[in-house]
């Protein structure tokens, strides 16, 4: 598997970033046909997911809904006060597998891969690693 590195710099505190177009061209250079796709974040404050990239209202919704599950401020221990970014960033997850076929991410006609920012501003990187097979 050919691993690369992809920067990431996030611009507040709670932000989903559309990176689809960035992890295609990742599976574009390495060249392969028919295979998987993994997208891993090193983050713990910061997750990835997949979903819908036509209407922006869908990242609103996911955001506010978050919030509302996780509150910013609870009874929480963490001494760095970001105990909310942890839980949301664990509720997305860290790492998306998607199949490639023909060349191309087998993404639905709606879906775009999302870097989930629960703790910034700050500059984060994502591993994506393409496979043969």
């Amino acid at each position: 598997m050919k691993w690369t590195k992809i920067d990431v710099r996030t611009g507040s505190r709670a932000q989903f970033i559309d990176i689809t177009d960035r992890i295609s061209e990742e599976v574009r250079s390495c060249g392969v046909q028919n295979g998987t796709c993994v997208v891993f974040t090193q983050h713990t404050t910061a997750g990835l997911t997949i979903n819908e990239n036509a209407d922006p209202d869908v990242v609103r919704d996911i955001l506010v809904g978050l919030t509302r599950l996780v509150p910013a401020t609870g009874d929480y221990r963490h001494a760095e006060g970001n105990s909310d970014a942890h839980i949301k960033a664990s509720l997305m997850g860290f790492s998306l597998t998607i199949p490639v076929i023909d060349g191309r991410l087998a993404l639905g006609t709606w879906q775009g891969i999302y870097f989930c920012e629960f703790d910034g501003p700050r500059n984060r990187h994502v591993l994506v690693g393409v496979r043969d097979g």
